[in-house]
């Protein structure tokens, strides 16, 4: 059985877990998943455990199906929490997690030597969050952003896909972000023409 603890999980991932590339299609629904071996335990810096941690969101991208849907859940807790100081904090934070999460993923991507991990759902916490920041308060707001994030986020049209191509960590969170921004801007239509139910 595979410890749990940040530098025993990151030295020991490749035992019971996996990851596929997100960019060459959704990253919904792959299954099992399995992961190129990582580096010597010599060739991994002491931040390699807290990286990795960060980048599945504290396990939610080890969930066998959707995980990306899983990992999006993950941020409504950080949401809860950050909207109690209102919107500018919830953007806030969610540009914090994005500046985090390209370094985190980076750093992970490396190791693995796979461009964009499937076990990589950080992306998904911040674009939730940048996305929420401008819905509406209420059920009916929060359930909207989320709907709308994760449909830019899986459907990635122009220019969503364009940042793909970015390297590493930014293509990884970058992407996340357009779609984020794509989706705030569909929830801000309704709020300034006064007709949000």
């Amino acid at each position: 059985m595979v410890r749990l603890s940040i530098a025993a999980r990151a030295g020991d991932i490749v035992n019971d877990a996996g990851a596929g590339g997100k960019r060459s299609g959704s990253s919904e629904e792959r299954g099992a998943i399995k992961l190129p071996p990582l580096p010597p335990r010599r060739g991994r810096g002491r931040w390699d455990g807290v990286a990795l941690w960060l980048s599945v969101w504290f396990g939610c991208g080890y969930a066998p199906k959707a995980p990306g849907t899983v990992g999006a859940l993950g941020a409504l807790p950080v949401f809860a929490v950050a909207q109690l100081a209102g919107p500018f904090t919830v953007f806030a934070v969610g540009a914090l997690v994005t500046v985090v999460g390209i370094w985190s993923s980076t750093r992970v991507a490396r190791q693995m030597r796979v461009e964009d991990p499937q076990i990589i759902v950080i992306d998904e916490v911040a674009g939730v969050l940048l996305t929420l920041a401008v819905a509406p308060p209420g059920w009916l707001g929060l359930a909207a952003g989320f709907l709308l994030f994760r449909a830019f986020d899986i459907w990635k049209p122009w220019p969503v896909r364009l940042f793909e191509r970015l390297p590493l960590g930014f293509g990884i969170m970058m992407d996340d972000v357009a779609a984020a921004a794509m989706a705030a801007a569909v929830l801000l239509v309704p709020q300034m023409l006064k007709v949000w139910p």
